[in-house]
């Protein structure tokens, strides 16, 4: 077991290493004689972990898109934990994954720069979209269930409604990432988007 923990803590920390030179410089900018000056190994050894670039690609890829999806699950527990209305809990967990912070910029980048190279590379194509699918699936089923719960009219569109929240906050993402989080307050822009779902009866917390 402790071997598997090591194999894994060194995969990890590869494409972490990857991440960062991929955020600072762009993939033009990235070899493994730099990812493995960065991560503190040798090129053998990153060689060991990964059979050749498009693999540690995939990899890094699929550990943002990891770490993006735990945190929203983070969030999505504690927001239930304390009792909030799904519109909130909603809100709260969206905010995660714009670029508001040095780790989240560079899962930003990494996103970004990784889906644009996914229709030439068969499995970064998977990952995005698998992770993808399943952040539609997640705002999906947060609308279904305000609908339940009176946060959102009955005859709301839930799949078409996820849609619309998504792909502002892909469009505020980008915004965030060429003006910066000081340029404006990311979360006012999304809650009235939010908002424009949840206009149920029941719902005050956007209000």
């Amino acid at each position: 077991m402790p071997r598997v923990a090591d194999h894994d803590q060194r995969r990890v920390q590869i494409a972490r290493a990857f991440q960062r030179l991929l955020a600072a410089e762009g993939l033009a900018g990235v070899s493994f004689s730099r990812v493995a000056a960065e991560a503190g190994v040798s090129v053998g050894l990153i060689q060991h972990y990964f059979a050749g670039k498009d693999e540690l690609l995939r990899f890094a890829f699929d550990d943002a898109v990891r770490r993006m999806s735990e945190r929203v699950g983070a969030r999505v527990r504690e927001g239930s934990d304390a009792g909030l209305q799904v519109s909130q809990v909603l809100l709260d967990s969206l905010v995660e994954l714009l670029p508001l912070d040095e780790e989240r910029e560079i899962e930003y980048r990494v996103r970004q720069c990784l889906s644009a190279q996914a229709p030439y590379h068969p499995g970064l194509a998977e990952v995005a979209r698998r992770s993808g699918g399943d952040l539609l699936g997640y705002v999906t089923m947060a609308v279904e269930d305000g609908r339940k719960r009176g946060e959102v009219d009955s005859g709301v569109d839930a799949v078409l409604a996820a849609r619309m929240i998504l792909a502002t906050l892909q469009g505020l993402a980008d915004q965030v990432a060429l003006s910066g989080a000081d340029a404006f307050s990311a979360r006012d822009v999304l809650r009235p988007v939010v908002a424009t779902v949840f206009a149920g009866h029941h719902d005050r917390s956007l209000s």
